[in-house]
């Protein structure tokens, strides 16, 4: 069984600055994960040929169990605002995904508020601070009826904003006390190991360095445990897209 999280970059990549679906689609398909996890997912939006990426990624890797969670409702550029659970099936969103080839027994969804200000941040290349606007964030958390049995599964994106990010993580983890375990916890963190395995109290199921994906420097996508799960042996995956690695853990 492989579980993996994969921050998608909306199917763009770097190296030509552009979404090809098929490129996605086959991304996805060499990964070959049976439980995973996609952050910056587009939905009908232009910039990603209006597609539904979460259903073109439930294709490529055989899942009949998926489900977009939007975080943001609109389209960048034009009307962009905190979505609330109410749009419409097929209305423009970007958000978070998740997948399984295993039966979903339950879905949750928590959602996590932006900062409330606009902060200072310095982009590579500038030294001077830019102001920009955080971005609501949401989990969606499943109880997935796998070969290892019943395991909750968590996946997330947190803010960029340092200090932020461990808040909304401290949130996230007491609106999922009560669930039961064993869990894992995926996603782009946007923050080191130390602090997300302090803060979840969870131990690393996968550890490598996924950012930035052509030179990775640091590791801010995670696979975090805690429970009783079978050991597992841990990949970083450069694919063909994306400023992330994507990575994973196959269970034997």
């Amino acid at each position: 069984m492989r579980v993996a999280t994969f921050n998608i970059l909306h199917g763009r990549s770097p190296e030509d600055d552009r979404v090809d679906i098929d490129r996605y689609a086959k991304a996805i398909h060499e990964l070959d994960a049976d439980v995973l996890g996609l952050q910056e997912v587009d939905r009908n939006q232009a910039r990603s040929e209006n597609a539904d990426l979460t259903a073109v990624a439930a294709e490529a890797m055989g899942a009949p169990e998926h489900r977009f969670v939007a975080a943001l409702s609109g389209s960048p550029g034009a009307t962009w605002i905190g979505a609330t659970g109410d749009e419409q099936p097929d209305s423009a969103a970007y958000g978070i995904g998740f997948l399984s080839r295993y039966p979903v027994l339950s879905w949750e969804v928590v959602r996590l508020p932006a900062f409330p200000t606009r902060f200072p941040m310095v982009f590579r290349g500038s030294r001077k601070p830019v102001l920009v606007r955080d971005e609501p964030r949401v989990a969606v958390a499943v109880t997935v009826d796998t070969p290892h049995g019943e395991i909750s599964v968590v996946n997330t994106h947190l803010s960029f904003i340092s200090g932020w990010n461990r808040r909304q993580l401290r949130m996230l983890g007491r609106a999922l006390g009560r669930r039961a375990r064993p869990m894992i916890l995926l996603g782009d963190l946007n923050m080191g190991p130390t602090p997300a395995q302090t803060i979840t109290g969870m131990s690393p199921l996968a550890s490598g360095l996924t950012f930035p994906a052509h030179a990775p420097t640091e590791q801010i996508d995670h696979l975090l445990g805690a429970g009783d799960l079978p050991a597992g042996r841990a990949a970083v995956h450069r694919l063909d897209l994306s400023d992330h690695c994507a990575l994973s853990v196959d269970f034997s």
